[in-house]
């Protein structure tokens, strides 16, 4: 399987620090997406998020697994009702969009054609993933040249990784069961490795791994404060990136045998001054 189950992600969406993570996200989605142009959009998962709803191309589809295929709508609906915390509403026009639009598929085969998807988001499928890796190309298979892929996921530099840490041993884990946090610099060597260049990079939610809203919003002096003073500590991350496909250049030996090939030019003649004044000097009378 290309993901793991995750049987308690709705349910920790509607917990405090659950709504202040999906609004912080799709903040930045509507802010990501709105510039982006072209003719195909895919989201891979998550349809508690509609990260797409900002973008303007003509076709936005949502891609599930088998699992989750059968009640995308009433999750979305369900996470999308409730907006403690700051969490954004979501309007009737963007649930029927990805009730409409859902293609139940593996993430790591993906029945799309090559080079032929503009943009692909990933919310948080790579840290849930077995193979995130074959993900990782599965999206830079259809992508077309300059296409771009965003990518978010929970920090493991962060106090709510410390956290997750820490209360695995316990057994009293802090984010959805059955994440395996990828670090940021990681995912960096990932696109780098499949020939993308990062585009935009982003760190968020800095308030402390507290369950209490009433304590998140204590803490909330803290968001301005990280942002300046200790970026990359953010309980998220966003990445953007784009996929770049550079032209051939022969080199070595091959451009010399190529070069070797090409027929040699032909001769051209060229005016002999020196005959020319000869042969009139000998044609003079005497």
């Amino acid at each position: 399987m290309s993901e793991r189950p995750i049987i308690d992600w709705p349910i920790w969406l509607v917990t405090p620090p659950g709504r202040y993570a999906l609004a912080w996200e799709q903040a930045l989605f509507d802010q990501w997406v709105g510039d982006l142009f072209g003719y195909h959009a895919l989201q891979l998962g998550r349809p508690e998020l509609d990260t797409l709803r900002e973008n303007r191309m003509p076709y936005r589809g949502l891609v599930l697994t088998a699992a989750r295929g059968v009640d995308a709508s009433p999750l979305m609906t369900k996470a999308a009702s409730d907006t403690t915390c700051g969490t954004p509403s979501y309007d009737a026009g963007a649930a029927d969009m990805v009730a409409r639009d859902i293609l139940v598929s593996r993430f790591d085969e993906l029945p799309i054609a090559t080079a032929s998807t503009d943009l692909v988001v990933l919310p948080h499928v790579l840290e849930f993933a077995e193979n995130p890796h074959d993900i990782l190309r599965e999206v830079e298979r259809i992508l077309v040249p300059e296409g771009q892929v965003i990518i978010t996921g929970f920090n493991n530099l962060s106090l709510w990784g410390a956290r997750e840490e820490l209360g695995r041993l316990a057994g009293s884990p802090f984010l959805p069961p059955g994440a395996d946090l990828i670090a940021f610099t990681r995912l960096k060597d990932w696109l780098k490795l499949l020939s993308f260049d990062i585009d935009r990079g982003r760190f968020g939610c800095y308030r402390p791994p507290l369950r209490g809203e009433h304590w998140l919003q204590r803490f909330e002096f803290m968001e301005p404060a990280g942002d300046r003073w200790w970026p990359i500590f953010g309980a998220l991350y966003a990445v953007r990136a784009v996929k770049r496909v550079r032209g051939m250049r022969l080199v070595g030996k091959v451009r010399k045998r190529i070069l070797g090939l090409q027929p040699a030019a032909a001769p051209v003649a060229t005016p002999n001054t020196t005959h020319r004044r000869i042969a009139r000097a000998a044609d003079a009378p005497d």
